[in-house]
């Protein structure tokens, strides 16, 4: 039984993190803006799991929140009259996407989305990596996207980021009995496109993933010290494609489609 933090754990993905982390005996820090659902989720899993749970509220694109999450990633376990245990895994999951293209959006919004999902995986990474291998053991998951390999805006710019960050940092950790593994997910039915306003009504249904699936393959992954993890056949065949097709073509497709 270990601590696992997770961010963005009260909707969506994060919270799907959150049910099963506690359902395999995982204590829980749950980190979020509102205060008032993660109490809620929060008494729902001890309720249900008999784990205990930590929430924090914050908004991870205010760099003081950051801050105290990334200190609270540093408890070891060690320090004298400790009563907090350490974190063991660390799932990066904070998003929202974007509603507007680039130019049309304003850069608030934009410097907002940059702040929580590139800066904090950043700096909450770097905190959870050095406590990891002072303790010699742990795993950090980072939430891409298949938008990463896309020419799709700001939002496949920050997934590509992390993809790339992720790889890096896998390969630094090697040896140290810490891993850092990046899940990719395609579609997936959560409120992610509904917060966004996106009109989602002339997909097929077969492009859409569960949330259980995409969570239940990424924590395997992770058990298995996997680095890139790409939920279902389907989504690993549209990444192959779209790692060898022409940037022409990814650009056109990414201008004709914008989730």
């Amino acid at each position: 039984m270990g601590t696992a933090l997770v961010t963005g754990a009260t909707a969506g993905l994060g919270l799907e993190f959150a049910w099963q982390l506690a359902t395999a005996r995982h204590h829980l820090v749950l980190v979020a803006r509102d205060e008032a659902r993660l109490e809620e989720v929060a008494g729902q899993l001890r309720a249900a799991a008999g784990v205990d749970v930590e929430v924090v509220r914050a908004d991870l694109s205010v760099p003081d929140d950051v801050a105290r999450v990334a200190e609270r990633l540093r408890v070891t376990g060690e320090e004298d009259g400790e009563t907090r245990r350490p974190v063991g895994l660390l799932v990066n999951n904070a998003g929202f996407g974007m509603r507007h293209r680039f130019t049309k959006d304003d850069l608030d919004s934009e410097l907002r989305a940059l702040d929580v999902m590139v800066r904090a995986v950043l700096v909450l990474s770097h905190a959870a990596a050095g406590q990891m291998k002072h303790r010699g053991r742990g795993a950090i998951l980072n939430v891409g996207s298949v938008a990463a390999l896309t020419a799709t805006g700001t939002y496949s710019a920050h997934k590509a980021w992390v993809r790339t960050f992720t790889e890096g940092l896998a390969a630094e950790l090697k040896g140290t009995g810490v891993t850092a593994t990046v899940v990719a997910p395609g579609l997936t039915h959560t409120e992610f496109h509904a917060r966004m306003h996106a009109d989602t009504s002339g997909l097929p249904e077969i492009a859409w993933l569960d949330a259980p699936r995409v969570v239940a393959d990424a924590l395997a992954d992770v058990r298995r010290g996997v680095v890139l993890s790409t939920p279902s056949l389907r989504y690993k065949a549209a990444s192959a494609a779209l790692r060898v097709a022409p940037r022409p073509t990814v650009r056109w497709f990414g201008k004709k489609r914008r989730l």
